[in-house]
């Protein structure tokens, strides 16, 4: 390709390409830190919490048990009363589990319990809106969705074709119902292969939030058989290997949402 030829807008580098090439700014922890356990440290004491410094220095491990309060009170210098305080937000944030005769267990990271629950808050509260989320959701699965269909299976197609089977049966029943659990189910399948917590649990998110404000509660008929219509051709292109197709026929289908009016 000649110099001619190449885009106006493409920097013209006099120093060879490797030389032309933007500055990289991307980083290891351990450009910042000296060791891993510098690394923990800093962890835990942006946390807060003795049991969280208590499974970063030991290197817990999800499926190891940590030991009881009153044995970690003894060994950390903190007090049984506010370990177990501590113990009841981690319990909420996913980070360990409780049971009768297991004790405390560490569970793997999991983001879903903390962004569920805050973004449930912030809707019972009024301080964040639905509509905020949504237009997050639909990013999230816009921008993912070429490499999350290119993961699925032949079993995991098959799942949604099921999927899409098993709403028109209840669509097309007397009297027809919402098929509200395939709706979740048929969203959270395409993208489950993607290997990205925070992806994962964004969109479950998304869809405890969708069940709680009932946002198409008042849909009529048609607005569930034009849905189902976008589904089934989207997994349709799925099937068939066409992404691209799949993808805009995605995005088609977000439009939808916001025609559905709520009743005063």
């Amino acid at each position: 390709m000649t110099n001619a030829s190449k885009s106006i807008h493409a920097p013209i580098c006099e120093k060879g390409e490797a030389a032309c090439q933007p500055p990289k700014f991307w980083y290891n922890k351990t450009d910042l830190f000296d060791s891993l356990d510098d690394w923990r440290f800093m962890v835990g004491e942006l946390i807060e919490s003795d049991l969280v410094k208590y499974i970063l220095d030991n290197q817990i491990q999800p499926g190891d048990r940590l030991p009881p309060l009153t044995e970690l009170s003894s060994e950390i210098g903190v007090s049984v009363g506010k370990l177990r305080e501590q113990l009841e937000l981690m319990r909420g944030m996913g980070f360990v589990s409780v049971q009768p005769r297991l004790g405390i267990r560490r569970e793997s990271f999991d983001f879903y319990p903390a962004v569920s629950k805050s973004l449930l808050f912030g809707l019972a509260t009024g301080e964040a809106a639905f509509d905020q989320f949504s237009q997050l959701r639909q990013t999230i699965e816009t921008n993912m969705w070429s490499d999350a269909v290119s993961r699925l299976t032949d079993e995991d197609i098959e799942k949604l074709e099921k999927l899409v089977g098993q709403a028109w049966v209840k669509l097309r029943d007397h009297p027809a119902h919402v098929p509200n659990g395939e709706h979740r189910e048929l969203h959270l399948t395409f993208f489950h292969r993607l290997n990205n917590p925070f992806v994962q649990a964004l969109l479950k998110a998304y869809w405890d939030a969708y069940d709680l404000t009932e946002l198409t509660r008042f849909a009529d008929y048609q607005y569930w058989i034009d849905v189902w219509k976008y589904h089934e051709q989207i997994v349709k292109a799925v099937r068939e290997g066409d992404i691209e197709c799949g993808q805009r026929l995605l995005i088609e289908h977000f439009q939808l949402l916001p025609t559905v009016t709520i009743p005063s």
